[in-house]
């Protein structure tokens, strides 16, 4: 189908939440000097400009990262994803927001690897052009389901593997599954990311239900919700669910929500979670 565009939807509160996990990831796999791979099986187009007629359209940017940009309580753990965002905006205005690559692009040492992957005949033009200079990267316009079996493992047996399909089908919720089983089954030790929203929560339940199904150990899932479950029309919350998380993420992120939360949500409706799926 692909009809899906991540520009009407650029900076809104799952973006922020899915970056916000993104930049804590890189920021621990850099803790070690031997490199790593950084992949991402749905890139988009890299970078979303917020002034333009999709953003503009929806304005989900000014509940999202509108609201956080240049708090002065920040906390520290959210400076390596504003300092990403910072680098598109040097003149302190937020006119550019940063999709994953171009987080992971201003996160990632010289010594690093992008692996990029999007479908979409639209955006994946606007990714190539991104990275054209960049001799890290790779561009490819092709599934991003088949990179996890031809890309795993990288030579470094270390890596981010980012999964952030637009749900268009139902059958994605499936595919993310298989996906990550045979990305596992290459790559065990290696940390997948797998971003979903809330549409209707039965979903996400089956989607639980499934991966403890999988035998995979050290699941995480993280979520922020803005408003209560709904049978109704759109997206009431998003989360991530990590698989091998490094050790400090649960505490990292048990810090940050309630600031997030207070912050994107003034009214105080919806809730955050942090709980283990499958622990050790």
């Amino acid at each position: 189908m692909l009809s899906y565009r991540h520009s009407f939807h650029a900076g809104n509160h799952a973006d922020v939440l899915k970056h916000t996990v993104q930049s804590l990831i890189l920021t621990a796999l850099k803790e070690k000097e031997k490199p790593f791979l950084y992949l991402d099986t749905h890139a988009g187009a890299g970078r979303y400009q917020l002034n333009s007629a999709h953003a503009e359209r929806t304005g989900e940017y000014q509940e999202g990262i509108a609201r956080i940009w240049q708090q002065p309580d920040a906390p520290a753990l959210l400076q390596p994803y504003f300092e990403a965002i910072k680098a598109l905006n040097p003149g302190g205005a937020l006119r550019y927001y940063p999709g994953s690559p171009l987080i992971a692009r201003h996160l990632l040492r010289e010594v690093d690897k992008l692996q990029l992957t999007e479908l979409h005949s639209s955006d994946f033009p606007l990714l190539r052009a991104e990275f054209l200079k960049d001799s890290r990267a790779r561009v490819e316009r092709s599934d991003g389901y088949q990179q996890l079996k031809a890309k795993l493992p990288p030579p470094s047996r270390r890596g981010l593997i980012l999964i952030d399909p637009p749900y268009e089908l139902k059958s994605d919720y499936q595919a993310v599954v298989q996906g990550i089983q045979e990305g596992y089954k290459r790559f065990n030790t290696g940390i997948f990311a797998l971003w979903y929203p809330v549409v209707l929560r039965q979903q996400i339940k089956r989607l639980r239900h499934e991966l403890e199904a999988t035998g995979i150990r050290r699941i995480l899932q993280i979520e922020l919700a803005v408003r209560p479950d709904s049978d109704q029309r759109g997206m009431t919350a998003s989360g991530m669910i990590v698989i091998n998380p490094p050790w400090k993420l649960e505490q990292q992120m048990n810090e940050l929500l309630p600031w997030l939360h207070k912050k994107l949500v003034p009214t105080g409706t919806g809730h955050t979670r942090v709980e283990w799926i499958v622990p050790e």
